[in-house]
């Protein structure tokens, strides 16, 4: 980790949560070299009145889909009281492998937030689309050697582990002989797929979007990680597990878009909990304690000699931060981010090529067509057979059925454009596109014709990465020069972006509150029911492609 100069000794006082002993105190906190040297009871009238706990960990996220480098993405999470990630570097590792990973370990090593990074287990994360790299058993082992690698991160194939994939396995006995967690990732798995799934060795699950799933995953074992993100948000339906389950949960974004980082992270999600009256502990317990208990993550919980990492606030409803201190140190204070994110290395993958109209073309004598329906703020799609409009054999798209065309096209090598349809929407006139396409990160496109879906694309090809929208006469862009995810601007600069493209968006008709976000996971290919990979439409509940 980032390490700073310190003084020698400093000593803050106030209202003192100690989650561990689930009490609040008045107290003085002394720190010595960086570390919980002490903490003293006092009487109340001696302290001001504010309260210093724990720093926020967020228990499963992906940096890159902030479009963040780690070391700007540092500077926004401190003002929210996050002290700490555990992060899954999965994105840029389907498009750069190793050397992608090491990117995100160096980068986030400049600055003092504690990333704690765990080796992707599915790169790619099927053999039904096409990535720009693969980890195999001894790449995986490999990661998993390193002291900087704290857990084997999210295990996509559920099917590989329900039927004993020898390299799936091989890949989680590696993480047990090491005695570092393995995460799992598989929505909707229920009963006993649930319980076979837990006891191959994965602790804990992400993924849950109903009540009896969570409970089925827990009573087999593992840890359930509530998600409140940019496009899946899960508090709703699991937030009385607060009330029944609270040691085993986390909280975590998964996703978080930099308009959203902006407006808060972890403690906004710990402020909601306590909104609908759940005890100030079990929240803090699941947003502080939980997980760097699980993951042995090398993070202070105000107990002496910790590291020094804790929050200051003012108000235990709100949850706004006023102080981050990291390692003993303010990082975060009078309203201002104490260090700089110094400027980062550019590292891609990318091979551009042009497209025409004519590329988009889908070609079928079937009466009916497959279409995927997207749902707002959920990553699940559902499916539906849909009678569309022809010109001799060409299928067009139905805008009176709010159904577009929507394409993936390979970003590693020239190929042609996967082509299918796509409801709930709301373009009329325009299109939008995206390098961020969970998880190989190949172009992703949505519009109502075939003429914006090629001008859209070819601006994104242009730039090797980036988010784009084309309206009438009107383009714009966000360019990711970094594995065409992520940037090295500024965030504010890139907020500011991203929230022109969602507006030029919505001035197409779509109503989605997060447009580029939901398209990111339209090629997420082990998220049921329907999706689409550069290769082709996929059923993610059969796992495999559609016949169109």
């Amino acid at each position: 980790m980032h390490k700073s100069e310190r003084d020698t000794s400093r000593t803050l006082r106030g209202i003192i949560a100690d989650v561990k002993n689930r009490t609040l105190f008045p107290g003085e906190i002394r720190i010595e070299d960086g570390k919980i040297a002490e903490v003293k009871r006092l009487k109340e009238q001696d302290v001001p009145q504010r309260f210093i706990l724990p720093g926020f960990v967020d228990a499963h996220i992906h940096i890159e889909s902030s479009m963040l480098v780690p070391s700007a993405f540092a500077r926004i999470a401190v003002q929210h009281g996050t002290v700490a990630t555990v992060s899954d570097p999965h994105e840029i590792a389907n498009v750069c492998g190793i050397e992608g990973v090491n990117f995100m370990i160096t980068d986030g090593n400049k600055v003092p937030l504690k990333f704690c990074f765990g080796a992707p287990s599915c790169v790619p994360a099927t053999a039904f689309e096409t990535a720009g790299a693969t980890l195999g058993v001894a790449e995986v082992e490999e990661l998993l050697t390193r002291d900087d690698i704290y857990y084997l991160a999210e295990m996509m194939n559920w099917p590989g582990v329900l039927h004993s994939d020898p390299e799936v396995l091989a890949k989680i006995a590696s993480a047990n002989c090491l005695e570092k967690p393995v995460d799992g990732h598989a929505p909707g798995l229920k009963g006993d797929m649930a319980k076979t799934y837990a006891s191959a060795g994965i602790s804990t699950d992400h993924e849950c979007f109903t009540l009896d799933e969570a409970l089925d995953k827990i009573k087999a074992g593992m840890k359930i990680i509530i998600r409140e993100g940019s496009a899946a948000r899960n508090y709703e339906a699991l937030k009385s597990l607060l009330l029944s389950h609270p040691s085993s949960l986390m909280f975590c974004s998964d996703d978080k878009h930099p308009d959203d980082l902006l407006k808060g992270h972890i403690n906004k999600l710990v402020s909601k909990a306590i909104a609908d009256g759940f005890e100030l502990f079990d929240a803090l317990y699941a947003a502080c304690v939980a997980p760097v208990e699980h993951y042995n993550l090398p993070v202070g919980l105000l107990q002496p000699g910790d590291p020094a990492d804790f929050v200051i606030t003012e108000n235990l409803e709100t949850f706004d931060i006023s102080e981050t201190w990291i390692d003993g140190e303010a990082v975060f204070s009078n309203g201002n981010t104490q260090f700089e994110a110094p400027e980062a290395d550019v590292i891609n993958n990318f091979t551009s090529y042009s497209v025409n109209p004519e590329d988009f073309i889908l070609r079928s004598d079937k009466a009916q067509q497959p279409v995927i329906v997207a749902l707002d703020g959920e990553l699940i799609t559902q499916k539906e057979y849909i009678t569309l409009p022809k010109k001799d054999d060409v299928v067009l798209p139905d805008l009176e059925k709010d159904v577009l065309k929507m394409a993936v096209l390979n970003r590693y090598e020239i190929a042609e454009p996967a082509v299918a349809f796509i409801r709930n929407f709301g373009i009329r006139d325009g299109a939008i596109a995206s390098s961020v396409g969970h998880d190989c990160h190949n172009i992703i496109a949505v519009g109502s014709s075939d003429e914006y879906l090629s001008r859209v694309v070819n601006l994104i090809m242009a730039k090797k990465g980036g988010m784009a929208a084309v309206h009438g006469e009107s383009e714009k862009i966000l360019p990711l020069p970094v594995a065409g995810i992520m940037t090295n601007a500024r965030p504010e600069v890139v907020a500011k972006g991203y929230e022109e493209l969602t507006e030029m968006a919505r001035n197409m008709g779509s109503g989605m509150k997060a447009p580029f976000m939901l398209i990111s996971f339209m090629a997420l290919l082990v998220i049921p029911a329907l999706k689409l990979s550069d290769k082709g439409l996929f059923d993610g509940e059969k796992f495999c492609f559609v016949d169109q």
